[in-house]
């Protein structure tokens, strides 16, 4: 099936929240560690889970919004939604760190 450039512009952006969706949720999982020191072994565990987690959830979405086939502008979204999420946390870490020390 073909797709014209709106259609594919929009899961482009439906794919970057998706990425962005992935990337919080492993920032939680992170957060998660350090309120509650975990083993090497348990934290391995914990790593395997979410991937395979996050996995099923890409798969889901890429399948719902790209019929069924698979279209690299959808994991160029992850990708770029992912990055752009990982640029608003360091810059919100950065912003924290300036309010701390004034």
């Amino acid at each position: 099936m073909i797709l014209g450039i709106g259609a594919e512009s929009g899961i482009f952006l439906y794919a970057g929240l998706a990425g962005m969706t992935v990337l919080c949720t492993y920032y939680i999982l992170i957060c998660f560690r350090k309120l509650i020191r975990h083993s090497n072994l348990a934290a391995g565990i914990e790593d395997v889970i979410f991937w395979i987690a996050a996995s099923i959830y890409i798969f889901r979405k890429m399948y719902e919004t790209t019929y069924g086939s698979i279209r690299w502008f959808f994991v160029l979204g992850v990708l770029c939604g992912a990055g752009i999420g990982y640029l608003l946390f360091r810059l919100l870490n950065c912003l924290v760190k300036i309010k701390e020390k004034s």
